[in-house]
């Protein structure tokens, strides 16, 4: 049987929350949430969890975006915490624990997540379709290094690609029976290919 969240929390997050992605950089705008909290609930459908907190934390998993990027996994604990109105679905404990999992998602995180709740959204956000990847990468790019000639922007695409998702790259699975596991070897086969990757390259970037 599905698991059901709560329908007057969704329509809070759905009219309050997720809004918010309107203002934020053309790789986290709702579509990116929206995709986080869906594979955030296709995991938790085969794990033990309370899944208004799942959803709960998919949705505010960026909301710290507001204040830069650099911190920005700390600033959605912190509003997740201080949101008064989350307590009409949640304990205290509850809340810290969101918060934690929040807190715990980003992909350059030195440790694994504190809790289920952490991995499973960490894991969603990792969601990894190799071409979307590429592609958000060189968007990012474009509207962050305007100053950068196209050969500059293939050689920071390139950089942040082997830095991220190399096979000496930050970027941790959390659920080993995730099905990012083989899109990530995918990927990775893409990123050792520079020619392929140039003519991908090509492609995204006269958009």
């Amino acid at each position: 049987m599905a698991k059901v969240i709560n329908q007057a929390l969704q329509q809070y997050i759905e009219e309050n929350i997720l809004p918010l992605y309107d203002n934020f950089d053309e790789a986290h705008k709702q579509h990116h949430v929206n995709m986080v909290i869906h594979q955030s609930l296709e995991l938790a459908e085969h794990l033990d969890v309370n899944i208004n907190m799942i959803y709960a934390i998919a949705a505010y998993h960026d909301t710290g975006l507001c204040e830069g990027r650099e911190h920005h996994h700390e600033v959605s604990a912190k509003i997740i915490r201080e949101d008064a109105n989350l307590r009409h679905w949640f304990t205290q404990e509850q809340i810290d624990v969101m918060a934690d999992a929040a807190e715990d998602h980003r992909a350059s995180s030195c440790h694994e997540p504190r809790t289920i709740y952490g991995r499973v959204v960490a894991e969603a956000d990792r969601y990894i379709e190799p071409l979307d990847i590429i592609e958000r990468t060189i968007q990012y790019g474009l509207e962050h290094y305007l100053e950068l000639s196209r050969e500059e922007h293939f050689e920071r695409m390139l950089t942040h690609l082997h830095e991220k998702y190399g096979r000496s790259g930050y970027l941790k699975l959390w659920l080993t029976d995730s099905p990012n596991a083989h899109r990530l070897e995918e990927l990775r086969n893409i990123i050792d290919d520079e020619t392929l990757l140039r003519k991908l390259f090509d492609r995204y970037f006269t958009r």
